[in-house]
């Protein structure tokens, strides 16, 4: 058994300001969910959606999780720079160097995501969300393919990356050094089974794949919280 990759959830302070932002960037439609909150609906084979849930939290530290947005050309990428800019979206620096051709931005709320220049091969095919680029361990990219039923497309000096066998975005990890988590992280997926599958087998099998329980036994309507073999946290949800 394998849970599906239901959306990447956002904890945001203003979750509508930030699901306008990322559905202006996207053009991907905006929903009010009462079950799943704010979310965004693909307008592609992506492949998952984009859940924003109300936090107080403030963000701390960089992301360990971010988009990689792909470009047909340069002058695609300036646009969806420019897209970006005009929405809210800032420059940051993270130590990218001036002979690299991605560009680096932040949300309105801080969560970097780049723009690859075009050319990139390893996000060829891969749609406009090319990757949700990670930093973790070779033993975190083991345990996702396990997880999701996606099989390994890089598996090199430590460094891995899955991909959905229907296709769409890959996700990757960088291999260490993997940074220190100081908090819960803003960006995490959230899982679900099948229509017809079984919520407490998928987490059973989710343990024994190495993901620890972390909730404290929330109702029946909520998402069985756990983290998988980095500390990340991801959601278990009822059935879709």
């Amino acid at each position: 058994m394998t849970c599906q990759l239901f959306a990447v959830c956002f904890d945001a302070s203003e979750p509508l300001r930030l699901a306008r932002f990322w559905s202006g960037v996207l053009g991907w439609e905006m929903i009010d969910d009462p079950d799943d909150g704010i979310m965004l609906l693909p307008s592609d084979d992506t492949g998952f959606r984009i859940r924003f849930l109300p936090s107080r939290d403030r963000k701390a530290g960089q992301n360990r999780m971010h988009f990689d947005l792909t470009s047909t050309s340069l002058e695609d990428q300036r646009q969806t720079v420019t897209r970006s800019l005009e929405l809210g979206a800032r420059h940051i620096d993270i130590g990218q160097t001036p002979e690299e051709g991605h560009v680096v931005l932040a949300d309105p709320e801080g969560n970097e995501f780049c723009v690859i220049e075009p050319g990139n091969k390893f996000l060829a095919d891969c749609g406009f969300i090319g990757a949700l680029a990670c930093d973790g361990s070779q033993e975190v990219g083991y345990f996702w393919s396990a997880a999701l039923g996606w099989p390994l497309v890089w598996d090199q000096d430590q460094e891995t990356a899955i991909r959905s066998p229907h296709g769409g975005p890959k996700i990757t990890w960088g291999g260490p050094p993997v940074a220190p988590k100081t908090s819960r992280n803003r960006l995490r997926f959230d899982l679900a089974p099948t229509a017809d599958g079984d919520r407490q087998a998928e987490v059973d099998q989710l343990l024994s794949l190495g993901a620890t329980r972390t909730d404290t036994g929330q109702g029946e309507g909520s998402a069985v919280v756990m983290t998988d073999p980095d500390g990340n946290e991801f959601g278990v949800l009822t059935p879709r």
